[in-house]
C-alpha cells in the first residue's frame, strides 16, 4: 500500500504550511436530525436535506483550492440508532449514489469510500464499487465518503493487516515506526486533512480520522449541516489561511 513518506507533506510534495488555504478539508456533517425536528418533520427528512447540501459543497471546492474533501456519512456507532432510521439512511445512500453518479463523473470528481463494508448490504456495496470505478480516472476534486467508518475500527483493521505482514515475513518489526501504520489505513492514498469542520455546535471529533488529524486545524460551528453553504465553506477556508501552522516547530 503506497503512502506519502511524510504524512505532513502532501501527495504532491507540497509543504502544507506554505499554503494559504487548506488542500484537504474533512467534514463531520452533523445536525440533520435536529434540523428536521425543529421543522416538525421526521429525522430522515433532515438526512435527505443534508444529502442535497453535499453537492453544493463539492462544487465549491475547486474555486477554494480544496483538492480533497472527506465527508463523514455514517459511523460505526450509528448502527445504534433506530432500525427505521438506519434502514432509511441505507436507502438514502443507495439513492444518492445512483442519482449523483453521472454528475460526479461529468464534473471530474473522483470518489472513494472508506470504512468497513462487511456490514453493508450487497446492493449498496455494488453501487459504491461502480461509482469508484466510474470516477477512478478523474483528476478533479477527490471526494472521500466515510461510510460505516470509525477511527478506532480503522486503526484496528490496519493493525491486523500489519500483523499479518509481520507474521508472513514481509515486514520486520524493528522497521515499524510512525510512518508504517498510515500505509495500512483506509486513507493511505490521501494526504492528511488540513482542516476538520464539525457542524451543529458539538465540540467533539466522534471517532473521525483519529490518526490522520493529529495536526489538523479544527472549526466547530453552530450551523446545522442542511444550512451549511458554499459561503460558509469559503469563510472557514479563508480563516484557515490566517492561522500559523508550525507542526511542533518554532517559527524563526
Amino acid at each position: 500500500m503506497p503512502a506519502d513518506p511524510n504524512p505532513q507533506v502532501s501527495a504532491a510534495g507540497e509543504d502544507p504550511a506554505a499554503r494559504s488555504g487548506p488542500r484537504h478539508v474533512a467534514i463531520i456533517m452533523d445536525g440533520n436530525g435536529r434540523w428536521a425536528q425543529a421543522r416538525g418533520r421526521p429525522r430522515l427528512f433532515g438526512h435527505h436535506a443534508g444529502a442535497r447540501r453535499v453537492r453544493e459543497v463539492v462544487e465549491c471546492c475547486p474555486g477554494l483550492g480544496v483538492d480533497y474533501l472527506t465527508i463523514f456519512a455514517f459511523s460505526t456507532e450509528n448502527w445504534k440508532r433506530t432500525q427505521t432510521e438506519v434502514a432509511g439512511l441505507m436507502s438514502l445512500f443507495r439513492r444518492y449514489i445512483s442519482k449523483e453518479m453521472n454528475a460526479l463523473a461529468e464534473k471530474s470528481v473522483r470518489v472513494r469510500f472508506i470504512g468497513d463494508r462487511v456490514r453493508l448490504d450487497a446492493k449498496l456495496i455494488s453501487l459504491m464499487d461502480k461509482l469508484e470505478r466510474k470516477t477512478e480516472g478523474n483528476c478533479g476534486t477527490q471526494l472521500t465518503i466515510a461510510l460505516n467508518y470509525g477511527g478506532r475500527d480503522e486503526v484496528a483493521r490496519a493493525t491486523k493487516r500489519l500483523a499479518r505482514d509481520v507474521a508472513d515475513g514481509r515486514l520486520n518489526p524493528e522497521d515499524i515506526d510512525e510512518e508504517t501504520l498510515p500505509r495500512y489505513l483506509d486513507t493511505h492514498v490521501l494526504p492528511d486533512p488540513d482542516l476538520v469542520i464539525r457542524t451543529s455546535g458539538e465540540a467533539r471529533i466522534s471517532n473521525f480520522l483519529l490518526w490522520q488529524s493529529a495536526y489538523a486545524e479544527y472549526e466547530f460551528i453552530d450551523t446545522l449541516w442542511p444550512d451549511f453553504s458554499a459561503e460558509e465553506m469559503e469563510r472557514l477556508c479563508s480563516s484557515f489561511g490566517r492561522r500559523e501552522r508550525r507542526f511542533g516547530a518554532v517559527k524563526t
